[in-house]
């Protein structure tokens, strides 16, 4: 009785040991490790630094704007302006037969001292520095209208906003390879797009 003890033990012992055995080396051929950074790979995707787009001289762009989008943009605006002949100001100038005019043309209106300061007209260059960042193209402007980051929605406002009255001729596009207008307000270059008086950027307080 005492051997088939042990020799059942013994089994028992070995098929362990066997098992344990096995156990190991499947953990060896098997093992997976963590991947030094998580997620899948997307085929064809960037994994560098997001590009960062510079600004075209706005002329590049206005030939082939769309006022017709441009006026869907101006919907922005019309919270604080009008844009028909005769209509009133609200919270901003009206913006009838704005373009080429000089900051602050509108009579009447109470424009802020840092927009009535920046000299120059708006031309299509300001208006273009203005749409995108009216604080900087006049710091201490009291509007609180952040600005359009995208050229190509500037571009077909700016379009649409001369089809309101003034109807100037849009200048040449730059030939190939020029260099990008400098940004900034009518100071250090060309008016930056805009005052109080300047289209759909405008908001509360000009």
């Amino acid at each position: 009785m005492d051997d088939r003890t042990n020799t059942i033990a013994g089994w028992v012992l070995t098929g362990g040991i066997a098992a344990l055995g096995l156990s190991i080396v499947s953990g060896m051929v098997f093992s997976s490790h963590a991947p030094e950074k998580p997620g899948y790979a997307v085929e064809g995707a960037s994994t560098g630094p997001e590009e960062v787009t510079k600004d075209q001289p706005i002329a590049a762009l206005l030939a082939t704007a769309d006022p017709v989008k441009g006026a869907d943009v101006f919907k922005k605006c019309a919270a604080c302006h009008t844009i028909n002949q005769g209509g009133a100001n609200g919270i901003g100038p009206n913006l009838w037969n704005a373009v080429g005019k000089p900051h602050g043309h509108v009579a009447g209106f109470a424009y802020s001292d840092a927009l009535k300061g920046v000299p120059g007209n708006w031309d299509f260059d300001a208006l273009d520095h203005w749409l995108k960042n009216p604080r900087k193209y006049a710091p201490g402007t009291k509007m609180t209208f952040a600005g359009l980051p995208n050229q190509q929605d500037r571009a077909n406002l700016i379009v649409y906003l001369n089809q309101q009255g003034s109807n100037l001729p849009l200048p040449a596009a730059p030939a190939p390879g020029a260099a990008p207008a400098a940004e900034g307000n009518a100071t250090e270059a060309a008016p930056a797009a805009g005052n109080e008086a300047a289209p759909a950027a405008e908001a509360k307080g000009h």
